[in-house]
C-alpha cells in the first residue's frame, strides 16, 4: 500500500488504496509491467521434475515443472513472498524461505511431494539463512541472529526430534555453505570478512574446531562451493591470485591446498555445477553482462563452449540427470525462463513460456554494448538501448550495490521507454562487478564521487557521439542507486532535467547510524567508517546540497526496508519541502528493500513513466 507526500512546502501524506484505482496507464504499458517471468530453478534430487519461482500470482510463488506430462502447477501456496527453496537430497521433501512483506527476515517451512507443508523454523523477528540438509536427511544447518542482531550463529536442527541447537557462534555475518557429503560432523561455512571478501571454512560441529579453505592472510571472494558424491573434492570459485574469479579444488583433508583448474583472462566465472557422472563441470562466464556456458572435461582436460543456447543472463543450472541440466535465462527478448540442455543433442530447450507476451515482444530491443573514457581515461562500459537514431529523450538508468552489475537482461521500464522513442543508458561505473577486482575497488571510501563523475563524463559522450539532446536528459537509481541519482543532481545539477531515487541512501552518516548492525560493518568498508569518514560524509551527502537541485524528483521506499531505512527517504522529501524544490514520495507500507507485490510494481513504475513523459518530453 502506498503511502504519498507532494506538494510544494507542505509535508502531506495521503493513504491510498492498495489496488490499482487512480493508477491510469495506457493499455501497452499495462502489458509491459504484466510480463511474467520465472526463475531459479531447482531439480528435485531422483524425480525428474524441478521447481522454479514466478510471480505468476502477484508474489513470488513456488511452481513444479512436472516432467511426465510438463505442466507446470503451483507447489504449495502461501501468504507471503517465497524467497527461497531446497529440495532433500532424495527428493521426499522441500524447504521454503518465506519472509513477512518484504522484510527480508526468511522463515523455513517443510513441504512434502503434495505441496503440503508445515512450519519448521520460524523466529519472525530474526534472519534466517538456510545451510543444506546433511546426506541421510536426518539434520539441517541455517544460520540466524537471535543472540544479537549483529551476530549470526549456526544453528542445526534434528528432523525427527525437531531439536535446535547451535553448533558455532559468531560475532558478526556468517553463513553456513554445504554439509561435507556423507559426514554428520563436517560442514563448510562462509564468514563475510569486508564488503567484497569472505573467508571459508570446514568446521567440525562437534569440536568447533576450524580450519580455513585456501591460503591464510590473503583477501579474496569465495563463491559456488560444489562437492564431489564421495565427499573428498571440493571445487570453488576464488580471486585469491587473480584479478577475476577463477576455478580451483581442493581436497577435504587439506582445504588450505587449492588447486588451479582453469581461469578466464578477462571475465568473471559465476557459477558452477558438477554432473552426476562426476565427468563434467558446466560453469558460466560473465562476458561484459552476458553469459557463456562452458564445459570442462576432467579426463580429457578440455574446455568446450555449449552451442545452440539464447544470448542472456545465466543462472540457477541444476541437473536432471547425466546428459539433461535447466537454467534460468534472462534477456531483452525473454524476460525470464526455464530452459533444458541436452549434452549429447546440444541443443537447448524452452520448458516454460511464462515470459511470452504476443502484444509487445515484437517491441523489444537489445542494446548496444559501447565504452567510454572517463575524466580520468577509465573505460567504462554501457549498455545502450535506442530504436530510433534520433531519440526524443534519454534516461540514465544506474545500478545499486554499488558491488553490482547491469547486465543485458530484461527491464519491462527500459523496454517501454525505448518503445516511446527515449533511448536508456545503463552504465557499469567504476566499482561494478564483472570487470575484475581493480575495477571494483575504484569507488571505495574517498574514492566514492568519482563514480559520480562517471556519470557527468556518460553524457559527455552521449552527447558527442550518440547526438542526444542535453536538454531532455533523466536519471533513475536503485538503493545505491539512489544515492547516485541524487548525487548527481546535487553535484551535477545543470546536467538533468528529471530524477527517480528508489530506496535510495541520502547520507552515508545517517544510513550507516540507521542500518541493521549485521549491515554495518561490511558497509563501512565500501563506504567509510562512522567516526573516522564523518567529515566526508558531510561533504558529500546529497542531503547537505538539496538546495543545488534543479529537477523534479521522484521518491519510492518499502516502510519494511532493513536495508536502507525508510527515513533516509523521509528526510530528503522533508527538507525538500520546506525549500519548495518538486518532489513526490512515495512509501510502500506492505514492502522492504525489493518492490516485489504485483500491484506495487505496476503503481510504482506506471508513476515512473509518467513521470519522466511529463519531464522529458516537454522540451523534444
Amino acid at each position: 500500500m502506498p503511502v504519498q507526500a507532494k506538494g510544494k512546502g507542505i509535508f502531506l501524506r495521503i493513504e491510498l488504496e492498495n489496488s490499482l484505482r487512480g493508477v491510469k496507464m495506457d493499455s501497452q504499458l499495462s502489458h509491459f509491467l504484466n510480463v511474467f517471468t520465472g526463475f531459479g530453478s531447482a531439480v528435485i534430487p531422483g524425480k525428474n521434475k524441478f521447481t522454479f519461482l514466478s510471480k505468476k500470482t502477484g508474489i513470488p510463488q513456488v511452481y513444479l515443472w512436472n516432467g511426465e506430462n510438463e505442466d507446470i502447477t503451483p507447489f504449495g501456496k502461501f501468504e507471503d513472498r517465497i524467497i527461497s527453496v531446497f529440495h532433500s537430497p532424495s527428493g521426499k521433501n522441500s524447504i521454503v524461505g518465506m519472509d513477512y512483506e518484504g522484510n527480508e527476515k526468511q522463515q523455513f517451512y517443510l513441504l512434502d511431494e503434495n505441496g503440503d507443508y508445515e512450519d519448521l523454523v520460524v523466529s519472525p523477528d530474526h534472519f534466517h539463512n538456510f545451510g543444506g540438509w546433511s546426506t541421510d536427511e536426518m539434520k539441517i544447518m541455517y544460520s540466524s541472529n537471535r543472540r544479537n542482531s549483529g551476530c549470526f550463529d549456526i544453528f542445526t536442527l534434528d528432523m525427527v526430534t525437531r531439536e535446535e541447537k547451535v553448533v558455532f557462534e559468531y560475532d558478526g555475518i556468517c553463513a553456513p555453505i554445504s554439509w561435507v557429503t556423507n559426514s554428520n560432523n563436517q560442514v563448510i561455512i562462509s564468514i563475510q570478512e569486508t564488503n567484497i571478501d569472505n573467508s571459508l571454512y570446514l568446521l567440525n560441529i562437534e569440536t568447533g574446531e576450524k580450519k580455513k579453505i585456501g591460503p591464510k592472510n590473503i583477501s579474496a571472494r569465495y563463491k559456488s562451493v560444489v562437492l564431489s558424491k564421495d565427499g573428498k573434492t571440493v571445487y570453488v570459485l576464488s580471486d585469491f591470485e587473480n584479478d577475476t574469479m577463477a576455478i580451483y579444488s581442493f581436497t577435504i583433508d587439506e582445504p588450505g591446498n587449492l588447486e588451479g583448474i582453469l581461469t578466464e583472462a578477462m571475465w568473471d566465472i559465476e557459477e558452477l555445477s558438477l554432473a552426476p557422472n562426476q565427468e563434467t563441470l558446466i560453469y558460466s562466464v560473465n562476458e561484459g553482462g552476458s553469459s557463456i556456458l562452458k564445459t570442462y572435461d576432467f579426463v580429457t582436460k578440455r574446455i568446450s563452449n555449449l552451442e545452440n543456447i539464447p544470448k542472456g543472463v545465466i543462472n540457477s543450472i541444476s541437473w536432471l540427470d547425466d546428459r539433461r541440466f535447466v537454467f534460468a535465462i534472462k534477456s531483452p527478448v525473454i524476460p525470464g525462463d526455464i530452459f533444458m540442455y541436452t549434452t549429447n543433442e546440444k541443443v537447448a530447450t524452452r520448458v516454460t513460456y511464462l515470459g511470452v507476451s504476443e502484444e509487445i515482444e515484437h517491441l523489444w530491443t537489445r542494446p548496444e554494448l559501447c565504452k567510454f573514457n572517463s575524466f580520468d581515461g577509465v573505460e567504462v562500459p554501457y549498455f545502450y538501448y535506442a530504436k530510433e537514431k534520433k531519440t526524443k529523450s534519454t534516461v540514465v538508468y544506474v545500478h545499486g550495490g554499488p558491488e553490482s552489475q547491469i547486465k543485458e537482461d530484461f527491464n519491462p521500464v527500459i523496454q517501454y521507454l525505448v518503445s516511446q522513442g527515449f533511448a536508456v543508458v545503463a552504465p557499469n561505473v567504476r566499482g561494478s562487478m564483472g570487470y575484475g577486482r581493480k575495477y571494483l575497488q575504484l569507488d571505495d571510501r574517498r574514492n566514492r564521487m568519482n563514480s559520480v563523475a562517471d556519470l557527468a563524463s556518460l553524457v559527455d559522450n552521449l552527447i558527442q557521439n550518440k547526438g542526444i539532446e542535453s536538454n531532455n536528459i533523466g536519471i533513475i537509481g536503485r538503493s545505491y542507486g539512489g544515492f547516485m541519482v541524487l548525487a548527481a543532481l546535487t553535484h551535477y545539477p545543470d546536467l538533468w532535467a528529471a530524477g527517480v531515487n528508489i530506496v535510495g541512501i541520502s547520507h552515508f552518516k545517517s544510513f550507516l547510524e540507521n542500518t541493521g548492525p549485521w549491515r554495518r560493518r561490511l558497509r563501512e568498508c565500501e563506504y567509510g567508517y562512522l567516526g573516522k569518514d564523518d567529515d566526508f560524509f558531510e561533504e558529500i551527502s546529497p542531503l547537505n546540497h538539496l538546495d543545488k537541485i534543479q529537477a523534479p524528483l521522484l521518491v519510492f521506499h518499502g516502510r519494511n526496508d532493513t536495508r536502507v531505512p525508510v527515513s533516509e527517504a523521509e528526510q530528503l522529501t522533508k527538507e525538500m519541502l520546506e525549500m519548495k524544490k518538486d518532489v513526490e514520495l512515495f512509501i510502500f507500507e506492505d514492502e522492504g528493500h525489493q518492490t516485489d507485490k504485483l500491484e506495487n510494481h505496476i503503481t510504482l513504475n506506471t508513476k515512473v513513466v509518467e513521470f519522466f513523459k511529463k519531464n522529458l518530453l516537454v522540451n523534444s
